[in-house]
Formats: C-alpha cells, structure tokens, sequence
C-alpha cells in the first residue's frame, strides 16, 4: 500500500494585512500547494482554528474528501493545534487520542516544567479502505525552550508506540507508525537525544536516511523565517517504523507568484506499507 504523507508547519495565522506574511497573504499559497501535492495525510503543527478550518475549505476543493481531527494545545479549539489532515475518500480514521507532553499526559493544557508552552501529541489510527491495512500517524510539535521538555517528549512519543496501557491513551502497538512534526532540533545525534531516543529506543527510521539516493531531494534547512531554500538543518521530520518503507523524500520550496505559504518548508514522503 503506498502512502503520500506530508509534515507542515503552517506558522500560525495573523489576519492583520498590514503585517508582513498575515495569514491573508499566505492562504493562497498553502492552497496551492496542498492541491498540487495532494497528499493522503498532512500532520500540520502551529495551526489555529480558524484557520485550519479555512485550510479544509481549500483542500475540499481539490475534489478529495479531505477530513481532520485534532485538539488545540491550551484544550478544546484554543491555542494551536497538531492537527492531521487526510484524504477520507481513502483513509478512514477509526481512533484519534490526543495527550500532552506533561508529568499528567491527559491533562489539557498542562506543560512539563521549564518548557515555554504546553506542547501536545495527537495521533490517529487509520484503515485503508481498499486494502484493509491499519497503521497509525502521531503528529507533535516539541518545545523549542527547554531541552528536558524535548527530550520529555520524545519519551512520552516512544511510551505510547511501546506500551498500550498506562497513562497514555489506547493504542494497537502491533501497527506501523509514522511519526512527524516540528522536532525544533536538528535531525542528527548530537541534538540533545530527542533524535537518538526516537530512532534508537522507538526504532524509527529518518526518510531522508532511508528513500533511495536517486529518490532524495535536497536536504535544505526547513526553518527559513520567509528567506528561502539554504543548506542546513532539518527541525521538521517524518520518522517510520519497521513495516514501512520509503520510496521517496524531499523537502518542498515551492512559491506561489512569489511567496512563501509559511516559514517552515513542508517535508513529504511516499510510502509503502509491507505486508505481514
């Protein structure tokens, strides 16, 4: 079964025109390239809800039965949210669950000690409705404050695809998983052990690692605050678990009539989902 997913900070909305890439200006822009990449799921972090729900309306447009779920992170439809979009007319979402990346992980709102804000997981299981195959998405956006709350984070991220009791939500822990989002570190070793924990103790693979040399985009830095494509550093990841393999991965730079749709770049892959 083969999967397009895509990760998109969509850097949050300000709907004053006469500030610098308001919401307004960028809106096109978001709408034109979720149509021409037209992806099967999109975790998208910072999102408010408006304007999410104005992201929908665009997305429905492209003739996709687009649907999403997610929570905002302050709880109910306040703050930002990580939300998962996904393509309804092939994907049927059958559970969603969010939590928290905090000492209470059920606790809306609720942020571990030192981090900036409270920071939040919302994961969905989804069954292909052709195949019948099932497999979940977890969508985070990690602090960008406080290293402990990253790494925190990651933990929590690794409990839930490990143990499907405890404090966190149910979850079919026999399932693939594709984990994406806004780490806020870079993709590499040294990072303060949010990439070593997830790749390591929740054995995930990098997609940029994994997709065929051929099938590889450039590895450009993904935080570019609206001054384009530049080497450096990843803080945006899709990560995969064993069962899945990728058959391509790239960073996407794409403009529209000259803009940015946000600060962050998108990364996209496609996937396939192994039998057995």
């Amino acid at each position: 079964m083969e999967l397009h997913v895509m990760t998109f900070n969509l850097r949050f909305a300000d709907y004053d025109p006469a500030v610098p890439h308001s919401w307004p200006e960028r809106r096109p822009a978001v709408a034109a390239l979720l149509r021409q990449e037209s992806p099967d799921v999109v975790g998208t972090q910072e999102g408010l809800h408006r304007q999410l729900r104005e992201i929908h309306e665009d997305m429905r447009q492209s003739g996709k039965e687009y649907d999403w779920l997610g929570t905002g992170r302050e709880g109910g439809s306040r703050g930002e949210f990580m939300a998962v979009f996904y393509d309804a007319g092939r994907l049927e979402a059958v559970a969603h669950e969010d939590f928290w990346i905090a000492p209470d992980p059920r606790s809306a709102g609720a942020k571990w000690p030192g981090a900036g804000s409270p920071r939040m997981v919302t994961w969905v299981r989804f069954h292909h409705r052709r195949s019948g195959r099932g497999f979940h998405v977890l969508n985070t956006h990690l602090d960008n404050v406080s290293a402990e709350a990253r790494l925190a984070g990651a933990r929590l991220l690794v409990e839930q695809m490990r143990d499907a009791g405890g404090p966190l939500p149910a979850f079919d822990t026999s399932l693939p998983c594709v984990v994406m989002g806004d780490f806020n570190v870079p993709a590499q070793k040294d990072d303060g052990g949010v990439y070593e924990t997830l790749l390591r103790d929740g054995e995930l693979t990098d997609v940029f690692t994994a997709a065929p040399p051929e099938r590889r985009g450039e590895e450009h830095r993904t935080w570019h605050d609206y001054k384009g494509a530049s080497p450096g550093p990843r803080i945006d990841w899709i990560l995969t678990s064993p069962g899945v393999r990728t058959t391509s991965a790239r960073v996407n730079t794409r403009t529209h009539e000259g803009g940015y749709p946000s600060d962050h770049f998108p990364v996209q892959a496609t996937l396939e989902l192994r039998d057995g």
